[in-house]
């Protein structure tokens, strides 16, 4: 055996043996999770301001360049930002919060109302289905109480969540002075990253985030404003209609619109499941509204807002849905694609950096 072979074999055994640490690491950070997740929780909840701040200032970013462009100072085109960012912002939150709080509750008192509605139309169809076997009248119980036990559930948790967010001042106070300093100290907290990368790796890496940036800057810009416009049009059509709780329903459609193709499905679920209770006029209406809603986010927002940033297959963002809804719920399918778009970016990289070697 010559010396390549001996070193190609070598590699192999040596990326083997790394494969399985690394599988087994993760296999014992499961398995110990119960150990140290009240104290990851205590982590997260004090990281969360910081991930928004980054979060809102990575969006922000690009504005704040174009009008420092225009030869503004960078602290002069921050403040014209938060004028109208924050300020706008704040303007809605204080108009709609106390509205939007007063629906939800008003929605989690009457969820054992809505069940009982659900049990007469249920008693009724056992009635016109008595000849079925028994057993089918038990799986209808079931799905009925599963039902039941998981909407109280969600959005029990929805209420304690958003009044708990809101209540912690604190965060609220912190976001907007964390993401100040990142746009105004923004070149500094580059080069300082740079300054922890080893030089053979620096130019490869600007690529990289770059690449990256350009892939899924534009792309998570353009649905954040899809699913705004979404949501303020299913507001507007739920409250012409007379449906309750306009405000709750239509934001939930808005913020579900993030996930592709199985969004805008969940979203439409509560309306549709609340307007039962109301008759199938009212069944019928937010139907339409859910179809016409979605023909407008599919042929004129998205087109126009979104494009084709991402330029990945569908089969790949529903299977990335799919593995993200398994791991984390809601939550992963909302950042399953964004990943996605990170991943096939760095594969791509590495694809090219072995062509040149």
């Amino acid at each position: 055996m010559d010396s390549q072979q001996q070193g190609t074999t070598m590699k192999w055994i040596y990326r083997s043996i790394l494969t399985l640490l690394v599988l087994l690491i993760v296999f014992l950070l499961m398995k110990l999770y119960p150990f140290y997740e009240a104290f990851l929780q205590i982590i997260l909840t004090l990281l969360i301001p910081f991930i928004i701040s980054m979060f809102l200032a990575y969006l922000l970013h690009p504005i704040v360049e174009a009008l420092h462009e225009q030869h503004l100072p960078r602290w002069l085109a921050i403040m014209i930002i938060y004028l109208f960012f924050f300020g706008g912002v704040g303007y809605v939150v204080y108009k709609t919060y106390p509205v939007f709080l007063k629906q939800l509750k008003d929605l989690i008192h009457n969820i054992p109302g809505f069940v009982d509605t659900y049990r007469t139309w249920i008693y009724s169809l056992y009635e016109k289905t008595s000849f079925l076997p028994e057993t089918v009248h038990d799986r209808m119980d079931s799905i009925l109480l599963n039902v039941e036990r998981m909407g109280e559930d969600a959005v029990a948790s929805i209420g304690t969540k958003l009044t708990g967010v809101f209540d912690v001042v604190i965060i609220i106070a912190v976001i907007p002075v964390l993401v100040f300093y990142m746009l105004k100290d923004f070149p500094i907290m580059r080069n300082l990253l740079w300054q922890f990368t080893p030089s053979k790796y620096r130019n490869e890496g600007k690529e990289v985030l770059s690449e990256i940036d350009r892939s899924l800057g534009g792309y998570i810009r353009g649905q954040l404003l899809v699913c705004f416009f979404v949501g303020m049009i299913s507001i507007l059509m739920l409250w012409l209609i007379g449906m309750k709780y306009p405000l709750v329903l239509g934001g939930i459609m808005g913020i579900t619109n993030v996930i592709p193709y199985f969004g805008p499905i969940l979203g439409a679920i509560p309306a549709l499941i609340i307007s039962f209770t109301m008759g199938i006029k009212m069944v019928l209406l937010v139907g339409i509204i859910v179809l016409i809603v979605q023909i407008i986010e599919g042929n004129l927002l998205s087109p126009f807002i979104v494009g084709k940033s991402l330029h990945i297959h569908p089969v790949l963002i529903i299977l990335a849905l799919l593995v993200g809804e398994e791991v984390a719920g809601i939550i992963g399918m909302i950042v399953a694609v964004p990943v996605l778009t990170i991943i096939r970016v760095i594969l791509h990289h590495i694809r090219l950096h072995r062509h040149k070697v």
